[in-house]
């Protein structure tokens, strides 16, 4: 966000829950965003009565089809039905939604640490990462722990997405080393230069006057990472919160600067893959509102968070002019920064947290953000209790209801995905569904609902024709269904705050 925050944390318990994760590929972690209070260089600011099943709390979902936009990897309604694995049958209805792999999803959820920093750990931090299903690794650039993110890869499965720092050469270097043992993930420019400034060939930036060095070294570290032949196929992040606060119109609010755009850097100027922001769910104000996650993760709302419309369309410090909304729906994207914190001002219950952060994860995925950095992995005194898991690795609310999520959705695999033909009509607002699939070609339909603030909703998927088994599952109440139906066509649902899975 737009205050100061840093990543920071201490060792001292290792969890005792290893990685019975082998559901987990690489994970995150994040790093100081640019709202006060918080952290370092890289850190955050901030059974139905009517019949239904009864999912935890009362509370609902809008299911369907008409979410917003499709998510990384979600085709658009015209691709087949996967062939089974056997080469027979296809998997799943000739009509309906096509669903996204179970693995593009999980291969979306990340967190940020503070291993440079010397604050987390590396072995209690893979271990913590494993266990919550945590797959992407955000962290500031420091070439002396290069050997420790390599052995979190090692250990489990954790790909780094590395800060640079502010030096192309050395970040280079450290991207080469990581993609060689296969443990990179990204490279990320300067970390909020709003915040830190850039130095980069003799200038030093200032959120006052220009962002010529942050243009300058973005513009070259993107340019040199595509030059390295080692390197192909990763991708390079933009500067988080560079377009929003630029003080002179240098074009960081664009991926490429298109021609005719009326900046100061020339049109063509290339400077990243994907656009990066620090839309921190609590967002300014710190009030837990209805749709809170999902509105946080929406590309063209000019709201409470630092999303891409006031980094990328309208640029919220100088009022440039960026893409138009329907090119943001479009637009590569990431979020390097989010969170809550659960102790301090502005904080909510680990519970709150805990449900928020499901919500959130596939909030963003379903709004086209490819990767998701929740800030951070561990409580710290210094930076804030931000954590899915407390000062001694043990997981809070947070860090065990992701461990339930993505161990009912675990899957290594993929396939062609199929359609399933199911509707949830009438749903409120506040309702939202991402349809995904395993590899074996069972379905896995997420359905949440975003009613923090109390209340429930009562809605009704419609499966289309009467479905042999489908099992209901709630990550806030553990990994083990909560119910088995047999020949159902339909599913009532009671739902609050927090996602369900309907698995058929």
């Amino acid at each position: 966000m737009r205050g100061v925050k840093h990543l920071k944390a201490t060792s001292t318990a290792i969890l005792a829950v290893v990685a019975l994760v082998a559901l987990a590929a690489p994970l995150g972690v994040a790093c100081g965003s640019s709202d006060a209070g918080k952290g370092s260089a890289l850190g955050p600011p901030k059974a139905s009565s009517e019949g239904g099943i009864l999912v935890g709390e009362p509370g609902g979902d809008e299911g369907g089809l008409a979410d917003g936009p499709p998510g990384p990897g979600l085709a658009d309604g015209g691709v087949d039905a996967g062939v089974a694995a056997d080469g027979g049958a296809v998997i799943g209805d000739p009509t309906g939604t096509t669903a996204v792999p179970a693995s593009e999803f999980l291969g979306s959820i990340g967190v940020c640490a503070h291993v440079a920093q010397g604050v987390d750990s590396a072995a209690p931090s893979a271990t913590a990462m494993a266990y919550a299903g945590l797959r992407n690794l955000r962290d500031d650039g420091n070439p002396n722990v290069v050997s420790d993110w390599i052995s979190m890869h090692q250990s489990a499965g954790i790909r780094v997405c590395v800060l640079s720092n502010q030096d192309v050469d050395g970040t280079l270097s450290m991207a080469k080393q990581l993609n060689a043992a296969g443990a990179l993930l990204a490279v990320e420019g300067p970390n909020e230069p709003n915040n830190f400034p850039v130095t980069y060939q003799g200038q030093t930036s200032s959120s006052s006057t220009t962002f010529v060095p942050v243009a300058h070294f973005q513009r070259d570290l993107y340019a040199a990472v595509k030059a390295e032949s080692s390197l192909a196929g990763i991708p390079v992040f933009h500067s988080s919160e560079a377009g929003g606060s630029e003080p002179d119109n240098v074009g960081l609010q664009f991926l490429t600067i298109p021609a005719d755009a009326g900046t100061t850097m020339p049109a063509g100027t290339e400077y990243a893959d994907y656009a990066n922001t620090h839309n921190y769910v609590c967002g300014h104000s710190n009030k837990l509102v209805d749709n809170v996650a999902w509105n946080a993760s929406d590309p063209t709302l000019n709201g409470d968070w630092d999303g891409p419309y006031v980094e990328y369309g309208r640029t919220w410090h100088g009022g440039f002019a960026g893409y138009a909304n329907a090119d943001l729906l479009t637009l590569p994207k990431v979020t390097t920064e989010t969170g809550w914190l659960t102790t301090g001002t502005g904080a909510i219950t680990e519970e709150q947290q805990g449900r928020v952060f499901l919500d959130l994860y596939l909030s963003a995925f379903k709004q086209g953000f490819s990767y998701t950095f929740i800030y951070m992995l561990r409580d710290d005194p210094n930076q804030g209790y931000w954590g899915l898991f407390d000062t001694s690795y043990n997981p809070k609310k947070s860090g065990t209801y992701l461990h339930n999520l993505t161990t009912i959705l675990a899957d290594a695999g993929s396939m062609a995905p199929g359609k399933l033909d199911y509707v949830i009509a009438g749903e409120p607002p506040t309702v939202h569904d991402l349809l995904l699939q395993k590899s074996d070609g069972t379905f896995a339909l997420a359905v949440w609902d975003e009613k923090p603030s109390g209340g429930s909703d009562a809605v009704t998927v419609d499966l289309g024709t009467s479905r042999a088994t489908v099992t209901l599952y709630d990550p806030t109440m553990g990994t083990s269904p909560i119910q088995t139906l047999s020949g159902v066509r339909s599913v009532p649902l009671t739902l609050s705050d927090h996602p369900v899975v309907l698995e058929l």
